[in-house]
Parts: C-alpha cells; structure tokens; sequence
C-alpha cells in the first residue's frame, strides 16, 4: 500500500519561523528535497518520490516569509525582484550540540500568471555515509587514494556524488595511517567534519562566495597552504576544470564532482568547456591528469529506498597513454572502447545489484532498457545523415569506426530486445520500434564500410 505524507502540524498560515519545525519533520521523515512555491503545496522527495505534504497551497505572501526568514533579511526578495537567483546555506540548530544543515536555492518564478517566487531546499545530514557502508568495488577503494593526480565523481543533480564524495573524505579522516592534510573549496560547504575523530590528518574547509571570491582563488590559495588533498567540489567551467587540474600537476591529489552522464560523457564535458584553440593542450592535461572516474546514479531498490548504480574506470599508465595519443575528436569514442575492455558499465553494475536481491527485476529490465536508448540516442548524435554520407563517405574518421561497432553490436542488441519481448519485459510495439532503429542504422552504417571498403561479417546484418 503507497505511503501518505502529510504534515500534521500545518498552521493555518505559515509564518517564516513555521518554516523551521516543518523543516525538522521533513528530516525525520527521510525527506532529501522540498519544494515550496508560490500558490502551490509544499512537495517533498522521499526515496526518490514527491508527495504534496500540506493541505493548503502557500500564498506568494507566506512564501516570501519563509524566504526572508532563511536569508535572514529582506535582501534575497530584493535581488530576487531584480532577476538574481539566491544560493544561501542554512543552518537550524536544535540544541547546543545539534544542528540540521541544508543547501537552498530561491528563485522567482511565473506562479499562476503573476510573478512569484520558489525555494528549493536540500538536506545535509551531519555527517556522511560511512564508506564501508556504500557497497564501492574494491577496485575504486584501491585506487582513490592516491598521492596526486585528478578523480572525478560523475552524475546527474541528486545522484550522490557529494555525498560519496564526503564518505571518502570522512574515512580518509578517521584513517590513523593517512598523516594528509585536506583542504576544500565548496561553493557552498556540504558535509562538515566536526564530529570525527581524526587521529593522524586534518581538514579545514572554505565556502567560495563566502570566504573567498573564487574558485581560482581558492587554488592559488591552497598551493600556498601545502596541502596533500584539494577537494574543488563541482567543477562545471573553464575556471574550475581548468585550476583543478593545474593543481593535479602539481604534486597534489585533486577529487571533484562534474554534472556528467557517465565515464566517456565526464571526460567530453571537460574538454569541451574549453574554446576550441585550447582543446588540444586541455585534453592532454585532463587525460593525462586521470586516475579514476566514477559515474553514479541513483535507482528504487527493493525495500522502498533507493540504491546506487556505478561506471567506473582506472585510468592507468597504458590508458592515459593511448588517450593521450588520441585526436580530440575521437576522445569520446576511444573512451568507450576502453570502457568495455577495462572498466564497469552501468548495465553491469545493474545486473549485479538485480543478482543481489537489491533492485527488483522490473527497475533492472526499467534501466537495461534505458541504458540501452541512451546508447541508441548517442549513435544517432553522431549524426548517421545518408545524404551526407552519399555527398563525401570519406568525411569522417570517427564516423567510420562508429560504423563498425554498430555493425559489430547489432545482433547483440537485436537479441536482447528479442528476449525482452518473448519475456514481456517490452511490448510488441516497443520491440517494433527499436528494432527499426537498430536496422535504420545498421543499413547507414553498411553505406558508410561499403564506401570505405571495409568488410565485415554478413551475418551481422541479418535480422533474427
């Protein structure tokens, strides 16, 4: 039977303190996210699903209130009338030596045809997962901790990434052999620290905006304090990337978080922030700065919650090496090839925590079928257009190999989506539908090896 949240304690008004006792309802309840909009209910994510926890819709009244109360003055609802987006963090403490922490964005917002405003507000737990706890294949354990270099945690908003992050961190600190000193520059601070017992490292961590101006800032400043461990918190721009791997280079143990869809897409979406007469040398640096990159997201599990799915992969010698040596062109591509030979896929990943009892066989074959389209969607990005090929096969180098792979992996994906609907796990008209992509790009990717005098197995364009 679905749950019902709802909040006992509604007042018949909220006032901007009302926002504080909900607030500590929302924690006790396992709440990651709230919602409060103008002439709108109150939402809340809860294990990953939202549900309206009050009876009444806010007034834009009540809401800006509630804003004013957080910031702690009128100037948020000012900047927010002036087209500025407020970031603050918030602290409410319950005791002397209790405190509930939460990252919260304002925004103003079109509510029912007039200018209103929205809060989004996320909690912070005190402190973080304990890593023992997060089920990381030794692998990751094994090679996130190294001397120097650069390691990236990948995923989308809400997927965990701080949140592992702050677990390494944490048993880095209560490690009694680690003898580092970590420095961060968060914009804002997350996870605090205060509550570990730290026997032999050291931590001291800085909010950019609040106690330093920048990003940039903040690396020149850390390679002045001699730390062994720079955490640059989300790294999203030429700014960030750029300073955080410049401190990698340095003899420093770089780890930052990226919006990034998985291992290939974290290492394109680095260098593509750069302008293109920059993206050669900045390829070069961030490969050949890599020791590990892990993707996370986050799927129901079998008891109601929600647990993580990973991609990862080590980037050792031979593989920095090979990508070093690759055109920037084909970075992406040679990425996933290496993927499959050296590294753990999400669809892995998914298939072990089904094997496990963790997730159900519904959210397997849910998220087999969706990794399945997102690879589909990214073959088709790499823009197949038969009018093209016919205008110049030569073109294209990366084209060519996309090509082969297509034509390598089509039976397989032919068969999986076969025993998808011998199964029931997609209906007839799902299986009808992908199985027309997969021959519409079967036949362009024919066009383009014909072309190129490239042959292949003829079997492998056989429809089953």
């Amino acid at each position: 039977m679905k749950k019902i949240y709802k909040y006992d304690k509604e007042p018949p008004r909220f006032n901007g303190s009302d926002i504080e006792p909900f607030m500590i309802w929302a924690v006790d309840n396992d709440t990651s996210d709230v919602t409060i909009t103008s002439e709108d209910h109150i939402w809340a994510e809860i294990h990953g699903k939202k549900y309206p926890v009050t009876n009444r819709k806010l007034t834009k009244a009540e809401v800006t209130e509630i804003i004013s109360h957080i910031y702690k003055s009128d100037g948020a609802v000012a900047k927010l009338n002036g087209g500025e987006d407020v970031d603050p963090s918030w602290e409410i403490r319950i005791s002397r030596d209790k405190k509930l922490r939460f990252r919260v964005n304002m925004t103003s917002a079109l509510t029912v045809g007039q200018r209103g405003f929205s809060i989004t507000i996320r909690t912070i737990k005190n402190r973080p997962p304990l890593l023992e706890d997060s089920n990381l294949p030794q692998e990751i354990i094994d090679n996130i901790t190294q001397k120097q270099g650069l390691i990236m945690i990948a995923g989308a908003t809400g997927s965990g990434k701080s949140t592992l992050l702050a677990s390494v961190i944490d048993w880095r600190l209560r490690d009694p052999e680690s003898h580092i000193k970590i420095l961060t520059y968060e914009a804002p601070i997350e996870y605090t620290y205060d509550e570990i017992d730290k026997p032999s490292s050291m931590i001291c961590q800085t909010e950019i905006h609040v106690h330093l101006p920048s990003f940039a800032h903040g690396v020149r400043n850390a390679l002045r304090r001699k730390p062994d461990v720079i955490l640059m918190g989300e790294m999203r721009d030429t700014e960030t990337i750029g300073e955080g791997v410049t401190a990698s280079m340095t003899g420093h143990l770089v780890y930052g978080t990226i919006h990034a869809n998985g291992v290939a897409d974290c290492i394109r979406r680095m260098v593509n922030v750069f302008p293109n007469d920059e993206k050669n040398a900045r390829a070069f640096d961030i490969v050949g700065s890599l020791n590990l990159i892990v993707a996370q997201k986050l799927i129901p599990s079998t008891d109601g919650k929600r647990v993580p799915i990973r991609e990862y992969m080590v980037f050792n010698d031979d593989i920095r090496n090979h990508l070093m040596e690759t055109e920037v062109e084909k970075l992406t591509l040679e990425t996933k090839r290496l993927m499959a030979k050296y590294g753990q896929s999400f669809l892995q990943d998914a298939t072990k925590k089904f094997e496990q009892g963790l997730i159900s066989e519904k959210e397997y074959n849910k998220e087999r079928i969706a990794i399945e389209g997102s690879r589909k969607a990214e073959e088709r990005d790499l823009h197949f257009s038969h009018e093209e090929i016919e205008k110049d096969a030569m073109r294209s180098i990366e084209e060519r190999e996309m090509a082969q792979l297509i034509s390598l992996n089509s039976n397989a994906l032919l068969k999986e989506i076969d025993f998808a609907v011998r199964n029931d796990f997609i209906t007839k008209e799902q299986y009808m539908y992908q199985k027309a992509i997969i021959m519409k790009n079967l036949k362009k990717a024919k066009s383009v090896l014909d072309m190129n005098n490239i042959e292949i197995n003829q079997s492998d364009f056989e429809p089953l």
